[in-house]
């Protein structure tokens, strides 16, 4: 099983000029009640497709994590050993994290997870890619619907530039202001327009942080993100990320 890292990029203006990627597996007949759609995703800069409001979720937290440089909806399919079968499975998404490693993403209701099917699928899944030394992790709508964080999390991003300001932007806008943190959201956006970036943009791109635990407002707090302080939000810190 190959996978290349080498794919990324931005939304540029109204196009995208991003990752070009085919994915392992579609949809010839949509059924059931599952809302399927396209997300603009900013990081890999082209439409995502996702399969459910609970993959939406998780898209936006993908977008909104500091940690996760890019990734891809349905990425490969892999063949599985279930007993004297050779099973296939095509994992949701695809991480590639800010240290180099690559995760693999099951999104999964937690009713989902009550079948024993499911539950068999999943584990023959787990220990075969623990065997291959590759990371799978399992996010339940406890893990991706925790409010008021998603919430908060959305709002933030919907904020936040379309074009991302860049690196070198950022840091001689943050070095500029450092003396003056921390500081209201109100007043970080009055001081970092004049630079032309908004504290949103600073916020995904983990230069900035806030409390999640309240409903965001004007007067929510920011501080400066130092090089060894934790991340300033998890979407699961059991594993990391």
């Amino acid at each position: 099983m190959m996978i290349s890292n080498t794919w990324g990029g931005r939304w540029n203006g109204v196009a995208p000029v991003g990752d070009q990627h085919s994915r392992a597996r579609t949809i010839v007949r949509h059924t059931g009640g599952i809302v399927r759609g396209k997300f603009p995703s900013r990081k890999n800069g082209r439409m995502v497709h996702h399969e459910g409001l609970l993959e939406l979720d998780a898209i936006y937290l993908f977008e909104a994590s500091p940690r996760v440089i890019r990734y891809r909806e349905q990425p490969t399919t892999i063949q599985y050993p279930d007993g004297v079968k050779l099973r296939r499975y095509t994992p949701d998404f695809e991480l590639v994290l800010d240290g180099g490693d690559t995760v693999f993403i099951e999104v999964k209701p937690v009713r989902s997870l009550e079948g024993e099917g499911v539950r068999h699928k999943l584990q023959k899944v787990t220990s075969y890619l623990n065997r291959a030394a590759k990371r799978f992790v399992i996010l339940t709508g406890d893990t991706l619907r925790q409010e008021p964080s998603l919430s908060n999390l959305k709002w933030i991003y919907h904020q936040a530039a379309r074009i991302p300001p860049s690196p070198d932007l950022i840091r001689v806008a943050v070095k500029h202001f450092r003396d003056q943190f921390p500081l209201s959201l109100e007043k970080a956006e009055t001081l970092f327009k004049a630079y032309g970036v908004d504290p949103y943009s600073l916020l995904l791109a983990g230069s900035l942080s806030c409390s999640l635990t309240q409903p965001i407002s004007p007067d929510t707090q920011v501080t400066l993100v130092k090089e060894n302080d934790d991340d300033w939000f998890w979407i699961s810190q059991e594993h990391g990320f």
